[in-house]
């Protein structure tokens, strides 16, 4: 089965997105076989694209891995304060 989805986070802030964008990216290259992970940021959001073919289960595991490591990123950026200088 193809199965897709689209997660949005809005952070509000452009550099901050970027950062945590770019902090994520490597998981767009190695993704497992069948997996496929676009992610971008858009103003101050970050937009991840996923799509894969297999289970459900499969989905939900890969979008709760990026989300803890969006959230790991997020924090070590804000501890860092370095986004601001992102343009």
């Amino acid at each position: 089965m193809d199965i897709s989805a689209e997660i949005e986070v809005d952070y509000g802030d452009r550099g901050l997105a970027r950062s945590v964008a770019a902090a994520v990216s490597p998981d767009n290259v190695s993704a497992p076989r069948g997996v496929r992970i676009q992610t971008r940021s858009e103003g101050g959001r970050v937009v991840t694209h996923v799509q894969l073919r297999g289970r459900i289960r499969t989905l939900v595991a890969t979008v709760d891995d990026l989300l803890a490591c969006m959230q790991a990123a997020e924090n070590a950026v804000r501890s860092l304060g370095r986004w601001k200088d992102v343009v």
